[in-house]
């Protein structure tokens, strides 16, 4: 609800791709400069009160913004302050986040549990972005209040989780410590295939900061058209991870990991190309699909092969790759609509995002061998990757 409608009060008020692209580089800045910080920090401190003082934060943020973008003349660089704290507050909950179903379920239903964690969050992505479009219509301060309302109930929640204990790291915290999760991600060939593979997949491929220009300049549509094609995404990604709750991957991950980038950008492309709403809500709902699989496998296939008290920092380099995968994925399509049009950006980019899943299959051989998703299985050849 938040991005949408920063998105939305951003361009109603520049009329300027690029500087919808920068929204994306503001907020992708922490992820870049905290990810090392953040994720020794989800290790040594409980991660439920990180989480906490994040939402927090987050909330204080969501009403600044409200505050700054009701002017009738918003300071751009007033607001990018706002999405920099935001985007710190964001960087710090990630790994937190991250590594938190791992100290609340068992091992054995851990692959169940990703669905269902993933299927929940794509349900709220969905549901938000149509809350979103509608309230739009009444004001873009409903939103925010909405927002900030909203983070405060996710802060009680959080705080009242029960957890299984969490494996915290010791010792001094040294320059070694720091680059304890980057070594550990560089050192095993599946787990660096997965996540590169992702990062630069939606750096090309994602769409988001460029649905208000399709929405007013090519579709010819309205505030909840917006809100529709953002909650398309996420459509067909809670569709797919019901589904995957009831038949996980068992088999052939990793070919299935590479396909669906595949799939990915050929939805994408689709997209790209359409004039119907209709069209294109379905086309966004098959990438959805192909998204919520390809996150399946690699949340599992990381999260199971990393042990608890590395989590934290494993989470953050992750996450400072799949966050700021989208972030970059923004300012890039921001800058290239700027300069090439908003439907040659889409299409271009969706074609290369294709190519990846054929690049990644040559260079990173036993990704592309993963097989099954078992945990022991899994860390046998995670380490024999090394």
């Amino acid at each position: 609800m938040l991005q949408l409608a920063i998105g939305w009060e951003v361009w109603r008020v520049t009329r300027d791709e690029l500087t919808l692209g920068l929204i994306g580089l503001v907020l992708f800045a922490p992820n870049f400069l905290f990810f090392l910080v953040a994720g020794t920090v989800a290790d040594r401190i409980s991660r439920q009160w990180i989480m906490a003082a994040s939402y927090i934060l987050q909330a204080v943020c969501s009403i600044l913004l409200l505050v700054v973008l009701s002017d009738s003349t918003p300071s751009m660089p007033l607001t990018y302050t706002v999405l920099f704290l935001l985007g710190t507050a964001r960087a710090f909950s990630q790994p937190a986040q991250q590594s938190m179903v791992p100290i609340i379920v068992p091992t054995e239903h851990f692959s169940n549990a990703v669905a269902w964690a993933s299927s929940a969050h794509q349900l709220s992505v969905v549901v938000g972005p149509m809350i979103a479009g509608g309230l739009l219509l009444l004001g873009a301060d409903v939103v925010f209040m909405t927002v900030a309302c909203g983070l405060l109930v996710a802060t009680a929640f959080i705080l009242i989780v029960r957890t299984r204990g969490q494996a915290k790291a010791r010792g001094p915290v040294t320059l070694d410590s720091l680059l304890a999760g980057i070594r550990y991600i560089y050192n095993r060939q599946i787990i660096l295939g997965a996540i590169t593979l992702d990062l630069f997949a939606v750096i090309l491929g994602s769409v988001n900061a460029l649905l208000p220009v399709y929405v007013t300049d090519v579709l010819k549509a309205d505030e909840f058209a917006l809100g529709l094609l953002r909650a398309a995404l996420a459509a067909g990604a809670v569709t797919c991870g019901l589904a995957l709750t009831h038949i996980p991957v068992r088999r052939h991950a990793g070919r299935i990991l590479l396909a669906t980038v595949g799939l990915y950008g050929f939805s994408t492309c689709l997209f790209g190309f359409s004039t119907s709403l209709y069209l294109s809500f379905a086309a966004l709902a098959l990438a959805g699909v192909a998204d919520m699989v390809s996150v399946f496998i690699r949340a599992t296939l990381i999260q199971l092969a990393t042990p608890d008290e590395m989590r934290g920092r494993v989470a953050s380099v992750y996450g400072m790759f799949t966050n700021g995968s989208g972030q970059l994925g923004d300012f890039r399509a921001g800058v290239l609509a700027a300069f090439w049009g908003v439907v040659p950006t889409v299409v271009v980019s969706a074609i290369g995002t294709a190519a990846l899943a054929g690049l990644w299959a040559w260079w990173f051989p036993r990704l592309r061998r993963v097989d099954s998703l078992d945990i022991e299985t899994l860390r046998e050849d995670v380490d024999r990757g090394r």
